[in-house]
Order: structure tokens, then sequence, then C-alpha cells
């Protein structure tokens, strides 16, 4: 098979329609058709049957996207190594990374990395595990630094930190009048959280449930993460956030965590890269530096 017509298979394969693909792709409909058939007859099976106005992957043409993706991450990671082959700390490393480990674990790893190795680059991608995983899956991006979840096959992950997620309050909160505030009291404030769904979010709604309490009475709810912080300082409402905010001075806002037992949910940041896939030297490197300013930020 060639190279060359497993990359426009897998273009097909995705667009499910010939005209998008040829747009995409520049080349013709009739060469894009001939390469499907040249695949089909090394193959020995049709790889796509029509749907409408569109064709759709048969299950022969769905194994062969398996190994065409395989074929093409292989070739990939050679032409990588290779490269890197005498270059030792170089090159460009893409990375998938959640907002909080973004914050507070990549800026000193990145700094030290660089002082190591000038000519790195690095390309980020700040999104959520749901958007960053399809493109680890693809090949996007080498990294993924997360929230230890549902390993995948052909995954593999990394321990960097703990990162306890806990209730926080602005300082001058009333709250803290209390010598030892309880799950209850905290039924009685307002709230700003990120919405249902988000795993720290359902954590703490179970919380409340368990103890037959009503759930947070949320007054704002924000998918931005790196907006908490202020919206707690300049609200006053009650939040639930990484403990690391807290540390002095990382979030520009005097916040205090509110100590309530059982109300803490133990989260695990790992990074997480594919099985078969080439790190290079400078990935590595990132990996090791980003374990350790991972175990420094959970003291």
């Amino acid at each position: 098979m060639d190279l060359r017509d497993l990359q426009y298979f897998e273009v097909i394969a995705e667009l499910e329609h010939m005209g998008r693909a040829s747009e995409r792709l520049h080349r013709t409909q009739p060469a894009l058709t001939s390469c499907v058939k040249r695949l089909e007859e090394a193959c020995g099976a049709a790889l796509f049957e029509r749907t409408g106005r569109g064709i759709r992957l048969t299950a022969a043409g769905k194994a062969l996207l398996k190994w065409a993706q395989r074929t093409r991450f292989d070739v990939e990671s050679a032409r990588r190594e290779i490269g890197d082959i005498g270059r030792g700390l170089a090159g460009n490393i893409r990375i998938g990374i959640v907002p909080t480990a973004a914050q507070f674990l990549l800026p000193p790893a990145a700094r030290e990395l660089m002082g190591e190795a000038p000519g790195i680059t690095l390309r980020t991608t700040v999104a959520l595990g749901d958007i960053l995983t399809p493109l680890l899956r693809a090949g996007e991006i080498d990294l993924m630094v997360g929230t230890e979840g549902t390993q995948e096959p052909g995954f593999t992950s990394k321990l960097l930190a703990e990162d306890p997620i806990v209730v926080a309050a602005t300082s001058s909160h009333e709250i803290f009048k209390k010598a030892r505030p309880t799950l209850k009291d905290l039924a009685g404030y307002r709230w700003v959280l990120q919405p249902p769904g988000a795993p720290t979010r359902d954590w703490l709604d179970q919380t409340f449930d368990r103890s037959h309490l009503p759930r947070p009475q949320v007054q704002v709810e924000s998918t931005m993460l790196l907006m908490l912080p202020s919206l707690i300082d300049e609200t006053g409402l009650l939040s639930f956030i990484s403990r690391l905010h807290l540390q002095e001075g990382r979030s520009g806002a005097a916040l205090r965590e509110v100590k309530v037992r059982g109300v803490t949910m133990r989260r695990r940041m790992v990074v997480t890269y594919r099985e078969s896939g080439y790190l290079s030297p400078a990935a590595q490197r990132l990996v090791v530096l980003l374990a350790r300013h991972g175990r420094f930020r959970s003291r």
C-alpha cells in the first residue's frame, strides 16, 4: 500500500464525502476514487458504502482506518526520532494541558527546560480532558497533562502531583467566624461553581446528596476555571477549587480554605502519552521537570 493513498483515505473517511475530501486535499475526485480502488484491491474488500449523498466506512474500512492511523503515527515518530538524533534537547513539543496545570505546573517547568535548551519551542493547547484526549489519540499533541481518570488502551500515564480540591472563600467571609464549619453551614451560602457535568461540581453535589442536604445554591456558573479565584474574591461567594490557588500570591486574591470534614476531593494530576508514540528527548525532559515541580507544588 502507498503511504499517500493511506493519507488520502484517512481524510475521505473523516469527511465521508468525496467532494469535500477533494477540496481539502486539492486533488480531483477521479484521483481519489482511484486511490480508494487501489486500496480495495490490496485489501480484497470494499472500504466504503454509499449513504444518502455521502459515503461511510464498511467494517473493512474501519479496520483499515485504524491501521492507517497507526502507520501515520509510526512514520511521523520515525521522522522525528531520526531528526532528533544528534540534536539532543531541541525541537518542538506539542502539549495539551488543563487550566490548573497550565497555571501552576507548566511555567516553572518550561522556564527550567528553556534554561537548559534555549532552542526548544512549545506549542500548548489549554483545555479540559474531553477536548485533549481526542487530540492525543489523533497524534496532534505529544503529551496531555490532566486529571487522573479512566485509562484508555494504548495510553501511558505518570503521576505528577496530588491536587486536592477544597472549599474556598475570601478571607473576610463570615463563614470563618464559625469555629468548626459543617456541611450544613455551607448549604446556607451562595456559590460560584463550574456547571453540572464537571467532575468537581458533580463530586460536590453528590457530597451534599449523601448527607441529605440541599445542593449548593449556585449564583454564578463559569466554565472558565482561571476566573474562579477572582470571582470568589470580588463576589464573596464560596467555591470549590484546587488548593494550589490558595498558596500565597498564586492567584492574586486573598483566599482561604474552609476546612470542613469530608469535603476535600482527592484529585491526582498526571501526564499521559501514547505507548507507541515517540517522545523526543526534549519531551521526556519536560515530563521529568513537570513531575519535579508537581511534587513541589503538592507540599
